[in-house]
């Protein structure tokens, strides 16, 4: 492996929740009256790792250990409360799944704006298509606006666009548990042909399978900290464990 692409230092985050919420318009009226509590929930609290250029690194954690707002961290789209984030190459996100769709707009012009958007010339976006199309099995729908799309196409579409507009590290959320098991093992052919240029890969996972296979290093984050950094098998058990004592005996 390489130098580091990404350096964690002390990295927190914490967020101000209301204790008391208000959804109805009466509600927001009477509530100008009374000034709004809130507490402080800290998701992440002093988290420090690095990623090596050309690795694959997994991220496992139960609901509510942060996983999510990590990754948001890693691409710059939430800021420290505390420490820092370094990333000595170009990202490309793939996290909450329709972030910067038009719903308006069909899949092609979802495709170029998207595809653009992650880094794509116009033309490279133009000629990528009929493959992303292909990719993502919606040959059929690509003149559909995204409004009428189902979650599980518009999955596969950003997935698809993601794929082709890898930069040198590409972050995603749950990518091998998008589709069906076709549209699955062409997402783990792809990855296996980025590994193989030399890519780098931040890949978050409920399924232990993928992280096993494809990861270098592991973490597992429980309550906003790194309970355990090692292999993916290592990581994946102490998991299942943490998932086990989730459940009631019996």
């Amino acid at each position: 492996m390489g130098a580091n692409v990404i350096e964690v230092r002390g990295l927190c985050k914490s967020f101000r929740i209301p204790t008391v919420r208000r959804e109805t318009i009466r509600e927001h009226l009477f509530g100008l009256l009374r000034p709004r509590g809130y507490r402080r929930l800290q998701v992440l609290d002093d988290i420090s790792f690095d990623v090596r250029r050309g690795e694959t690194v997994g991220i496992m954690g139960r609901n509510g250990s942060g996983k999510s707002t990590l990754l948001k961290l890693l691409s710059g789209i939430y800021q420290p409360e505390r420490g820092t984030v370094r990333a000595h190459a170009p990202i490309t996100p793939v996290l909450e799944l329709g972030i910067g769709w038009s719903p308006e707009l069909n899949a092609i012009d979802n495709i170029m704006l998207l595809g653009i958007a992650m880094g794509l010339s116009r033309r490279e976006a133009w000629a990528a298509v009929d493959e992303i199309l292909a990719f993502a099995e919606l040959e059929g729908f690509a003149g559909l606006p995204l409004k009428h799309y189902s979650s599980g196409m518009a999955s596969r579409l950003a997935y698809s666009v993601a794929f082709k507009a890898v930069c040198e590290v590409l972050i995603i959320d749950e990518v091998f548990a998008v589709g069906d098991i076709g549209f699955r093992r062409r997402c783990e052919e792809r990855y296996r042909e980025l590994a193989a240029q030399g890519h780098t890969v931040v890949l978050v996972s409920h399924d232990p399978r993928p992280i096993q296979a494809f990861c270098n290093r592991a973490l597992l984050l429980d309550a906003g900290k790194i309970a355990l950094e090692g292999t993916g098998p290592e990581v994946v058990q102490a998991y299942l464990k943490l998932l086990a004592l989730e459940r009631p005996a019996g």
